[in-house]
C-alpha cells in the first residue's frame, strides 16, 4: 500500500503527426502568465500550477531538459511540452509544441540529441531532436510501441520495453465465443493496484542502434519468461542499465508467479550478458526487494536498492555495492538507520548520491566510496526527491509545503539550493500562502513526534479556528514537505483551517524502530500519537476545540475509520478517502497479499496467532456502535489495493446507524483522484462537508 515515489507519469495522447515535422503552435497550452483574482488559494488556481516532470542534465552536465505539464480546466486535459535553460539558471527555452505530449526526456550519451518517448505517430515511440528542438526524428519503430528506453553509454545499442504475450485469453480459449466477455482464472495476482492483469508480460529488449535509427531486429532478452521488468507497477527504466562497456544488461525482475508472487517482495538484479546470450542473477539467496541496479562509470562496481526481509515492502532501503571483480557484496548502510533511493555516481565514481528521508524532510546525501562514509549533504524544510550530476554541482527536483515541483541547483560542498527554473514563481507571487511550523510534541510513551502545523493565509492570533487532523497514508509514508493536488495542506489552510499533520509511529525518517512499530499494532500506539498530536494543538488559544476534524486517505482512511469509533467525541467530522473498514475483508480481496499479511501478522482464520488477532479486533467495523460523528466517505472504483465495497462498506453502515454521512464515488479513479475535473470535485466536497459541521 506504500506509496512509492509514485512516481508514475500522467500521460496524455492527444493527437498524431509525422516526422521530421513542424511544431504546431496552435497546440500547446500555458498557465504560466495566468492572472487570478483572489491571493487565496482554490481549487482551479491549484490545478493551474506548471508541473515540472522529466529532469535529464546534459552529459556536458551545462544544460537541463524537461518537461511542463499544463492543465486546459476547461477540456480537462493535460498538455506536456519539453523546455531546456543552462543548469546556472536564466530563462528557459519552450522546444516543443505538438499536440501528443512528450514524455521520458532524456539525453543522447553524446550529448547531440535531446530523447523521448511520444505517440506522434500512433503509438509510443521514441524521437531524437537538436538541443534547440528542430530536426524532430522518429528513432524507433516497435510494433505496439515500447513503454521505457535507455542507450547504451557506446551508443551501439537501445534497449527498451515492450509487452509480449505470453498467456491466453477467453477468446484463445473458446474462439467461436466472439462476444463473451470474462475471465478465467486459477492463481492469485490477477489484478494489480488499478488495472486487471493482461495476457501480456513487460520484457526488456535491446536492438542496435545507429546515426539516429534502429538497425535489425530486437531482442528479448526474457524470452519466454512469465514475468516482468521493471517491477509493476512503479518501476521504470531506473531499474534497468547497460554496463559501461554496453555489452552487459542489468535488470530489475521478481520472477515468482501467482500465489507466490502475491506473498512475496523478493525481487532480484539480473545481468544479461549479450555476447553469451545468457542472465544471471546477481543477488541470489537477498529475499527482500532489490531493485535499480547502477554500474559506476569506470565498470568496477554495482550499486543498488536492497531491502532484507521477503514480504516487507516497507523494510531499511539500503545501499549495497558489488565489487565486480571479485563479486563481492556488501551493506553500506548498517550504521545509517535511513532509507536510500535514487543512487547517482559521480563520473570519477568515487561518490553516490542519494535522498532519504530524514525527520519530516527529504534530503540528499552522499557516499563517500574510500572512506565508506555517509554525509548529508542539504538541510531544510523541503524535499528533494531527484539529485543528478551537473558541471557546476548538483541539479536536483524540490517541492515544499508551500511551492509544487522545482528544478534547484545545489552547491555540492554547502549544500545550498538555489531555483533556477521558476516555473511557478508567477503564479506564487499572487498568493498568499500560510506559514509551515514544525512543532515536537511528546507522545504518550514520552517520545518526541515531529507535526506540521500549518496555518491559513491571514492568520489572526486573536481569532479562533476549526483544526484538522490530517492522518497520514502508506501506512509508512512520512508526513514530509509534500506537494499534492489532493492532499494539499495550503489548499486546506485557505479554507481557514488549522491543519495537524503528524509523523506518528510506522513512518519512515525517524529511525526503523519509528517506521517498525505499526507493524501487528494497527489501532495502538499510532492511534495514541494522533490524539496526543491533536489534543496539543486544540489547547491553542486559537483553536476552537470544539470544533475539529480528522481526515486521511488509505491508512489515513484506516485511521478516520477507527477514530470514528474510538474518539471519546473530540471530533465534529470525519472524511476518509479510500480507508479500510473491514480487516477480514481487506485480507481476502486486496491484490498484493504480502502487505497485510506482514502488517496484520497472518491471517484472520488462524486464531491461535495472538499478534493477528489483535489486528483483527482493531478492524474499524467492530466499534460501529460507537460512530456518532457525520462522515465523507471518497471511494474509486478502480482501486484493486483497497476495493471500493470497504468505502461502501463504511458508508452504509454509517447510515444504518443513524450517522449522518455522504458517499462520494469516482468509477473511473483508483486509490488516486487523477483526473482534472474529478480533481476539482473532490476538493468542493471535502470543504463542503467540513465547512458544514466545523463552520
Amino acid at each position: 500500500m506504500k506509496q512509492f515515489a509514485f512516481l508514475a507519469s500522467l500521460v496524455f495522447l492527444l493527437g498524431a503527426c509525422s516526422a521530421p515535422q513542424k511544431t504546431e503552435k496552435e497546440a500547446t497550452f500555458t498557465n504560466r502568465n495566468i492572472k487570478v483574482d483572489s491571493e487565496i488559494m482554490t481549487p482551479e488556481i491549484l490545478w493551474s500550477f506548471g508541473r515540472v516532470g522529466s529532469v535529464s542534465v546534459s552529459p556536458d552536465g551545462q544544460t537541463v531538459a524537461f518537461t511542463i505539464s499544463y492543465t486546459k480546466i476547461e477540456e480537462n486535459k493535460t498538455y506536456s511540452d519539453i523546455y531546456t535553460m543552462p543548469v546556472t539558471g536564466g530563462d528557459f527555452t519552450q522546444i516543443t509544441t505538438t499536440k501528443g505530449g512528450e514524455f521520458e526526456v532524456s539525453w543522447r550519451p553524446d550529448g547531440a540529441k535531446i530523447c523521448y518517448l511520444s505517440a506522434a505517430s500512433g503509438d509510443v515511440q521514441l524521437w531524437e531532436m537538436n538541443p534547440d528542438g528542430s530536426q524532430n526524428q522518429q528513432v524507433t519503430k516497435i510494433e505496439g510501441g515500447i513503454e521505457g528506453y535507455k542507450y547504451s553509454p557506446t551508443m551501439d545499442k537501445l534497449a527498451y520495453l515492450k509487452n509480449v504475450k505470453l498467456d491466453k485469453t477467453v477468446l484463445d480459449l473458446h474462439p467461436d465465443l466472439k462476444f463473451a466477455d470474462a475471465r478465467i482464472e486459477d492463481d492469485l495476482m490477477y489484478r494489480h493496484w488499478d488495472h486487471w492483469v493482461d495476457p501480456t508480460y513487460t520484457h526488456v529488449h535491446y536492438i542496435k542502434y545507429a546515426n539516429g535509427a534502429t538497425v535489425g531486429k530486437g531482442t528479448d532478452i526474457m524470452k519466454d519468461e512469465r514475468f516482468h521488468s521493471p517491477n509493476k507497477p512503479w518501476g521504470g527504466m531506473e531499474q534497468i542499465n547497460f554496463s559501461p562497456d554496453g555489452k552487459s544488461i542489468a535488470y530489475t525482475s521478481k520472477k515468482k508467479v501467482g500465489m507466490e508472487a502475491a506473498f512475496s517482495t523478493n525481487s532480484d538484479i539480473y545481468v544479461y550478458n549479450i555476447k553469451e546470450g545468457t542472465t544471471s542473477n546477481f543477488t541470489d539467496g537477498m529475499m527482500g526487494y532489490d531493485i535499480a541496479p547502477t554500474y559506476s562509470p569506470d565498470g568496477k562496481y554495482m550499486a543498488w536498492e536492497s531491502m532484507e526481509r521477503d514480504g516487507y515492502e516497507a523494510d531499511q532501503n539500503r545501499l549495497f555495492i558489488m565489487n565486480l571483480a571479485t563479486f563481492e557484496k556488501k551493506d553500506y548502510t548498517a550504521d545509517f538507520d535511513q532509507n536510500v533511493h535514487g543512487l547517482t555516481w559521480t563520473p570519477d565514481s568515487k561518490h553516490i548520491y542519494f535522498t532519504s528521508e530524514d525527520k519530516g524532510s527529504k534530503e540528499i546525501f552522499r557516499f563517500d566510496m574510500a572512506d565508506e562514509k555517509i554525509s548529508q549533504v542539504t538541510d531544510g524544510i523541503h524535499n528533494y526527491n531527484s539529485v543528478a550530476i551537473a558541471a557546476n554541482g548538483l541539479i536536483a527536483t524540490q517541492t515544499s509545503m508551500k511551492h509544487p515541483t522545482e528544478i534547484i541547483s545545489i552547491d555540492a560542498e554547502t549544500g545550498e539550493g538555489t531555483n533556477i527554473s521558476k516555473v511557478n514563481e508567477p503564479l506564487l507571487g499572487q498568493l498568499k500562502m500560510g506559514d509551515v511550523e514544525k512543532r515536537w510534541i511528546k507522545t504518550t510513551d514520552n517520545k518526541d513526534m515531529l507535526v506540521w502545523v500549518i496555518y491559513p493565509p491571514n492568520f489572526d492570533k486573536n481569532k479562533k479556528y476549526p483544526a484538522l487532523l490530517y492522518c497520514g497514508g502508506g501506512p509508512q509514508s512520512m508526513v514530509s514537505q509534500f506537494w499534492s493536488l489532493r492532499w494539499n495542506f495550503q489548499m486546506m489552510a485557505a479554507n481557514d483551517y488549522i491543519i495537524v499533520a503528524p509523523n506518528r509511529r510506522g513512518l519512515p525518517g525517524f529511525g526503523q524502530e519509528w517506521n517498525e512499530q505499526i507493524s501487528g499494532d494497527y489501532g495502538g500506539q499510532n492511534m495514541k500519537d494522533y490524539f496526543s498530536a491533536i489534543d496539543a494543538v486544540a489547547k491553542e488559544p486559537f483553536v476552537d476545540e470544539n470544533r475539529l476534524g480528522a481526515a486521511g486517505a488509505s491508512y489515513g482512511g484506516y485511521s478516520v475509520y477507527w477514530l470514528a469509533g474510538n474518539h471519546n467525541k473530540r471530533f465534529k467530522a470525519f472524511i476518509s478517502h479510500c480507508g479500510i473498514f473491514n480487516f477480514e475483508q481487506m485480507y481476502s480481496t486486496t491484490e498484493e497479499m504480502f502487505f497485510v499479511d506482514w502488517d496484520y501478522k497472518g491471517n484472520y482464520w488462524d486464531k491461535s496467532n495472538k499478534t493477528a488477532m489483535r489486528s483483527y479486533a482493531n478492524s474499524p467495523h467492530n466499534f460501529v456502535k460507537n460512530w456518532d460523528t457525520p462522515m465523507l466517505v471518497i471511494h474509486g472504483a478502480k482501486d484493486f489495493r483497497i476495493p471500493y465495497t470497504q468505502g461502501m462498506g463504511a458508508y452504509n453502515t454509517a447510515k444504518m446507524v443513524g450517522v449522518p454521512a455522504r458517499f462520494l464515488y469516482f468509477p473511473e479513479e483508483n486509490h488516486w483522484v487523477l483526473q482534472c475535473h474529478n480533481g476539482i470535485l473532490w476538493q468542493r466536497e471535502f470543504f463542503r462537508w467540513l465547512d458544514t459541521y466545523l463552520k
